[in-house]
């Protein structure tokens, strides 16, 4: 999984990193480490991690982090969801996002596609990509649980597995 992908910069390879390693950990709102995050909280800490100071809630990461169109998306990315951009997400690469998606829910790998994308940012736009990288390796139920971000929790559940 997660091969054949664009190559993140140094800062965006550490903040996926970070990101994978809190896999499984509880959604709990206004919540940024390390025992529990909610979305912001959960990439504006990963980014902290590899010394990159971004804003804390997803409208403000919208707002004035650098724009990306989708086709140029590499781990480390932010994927924000929702006309009102309710709903962030760390992008992994092959389609694939980390975040943290809801009251009830635990930090998790999802397809980019599982909440109404908005666009992207990219909190290192100076950032040269690595000349070698290679994805972290994702641990057994890294997919398990619900996809859906907490604007979207009354919505039907959809899945693209």
């Amino acid at each position: 999984m997660l091969s054949g992908l664009r190559p993140p910069s140094r800062q965006g390879e550490q903040a996926v990193r970070y990101a994978v390693r809190q896999l499984g950990k509880p959604y709990q709102w206004g919540a940024a480490g390390p025992r529990a995050y909610d979305c912001s909280g959960l990439t504006s800490r990963a980014w902290s991690h590899a010394g990159v100071s971004i804003p804390r809630t997803s409208q403000e990461q919208w707002a004035r982090l650098k724009r990306v169109p989708l086709s140029e998306l590499r781990p480390g990315d932010l994927v924000v969801y929702f006309p009102e951009a309710t709903h962030v997400a760390l992008y992994l690469g092959d389609g694939m996002v980390v975040h943290a998606p809801r009251p009830g829910a635990r930090v998790k790998v999802s397809p980019i596609a599982a909440n109404p994308v908005l666009g992207a940012v990219r909190p290192d736009p100076g950032g040269m990509p690595l000349p070698h990288y290679v994805p972290p390796r994702l641990p057994p139920g890294a997919l398990d649980g619900p996809d859906a971000g907490l604007y979207a929790a009354e919505a039907p559940e959809t899945s693209a597995r």
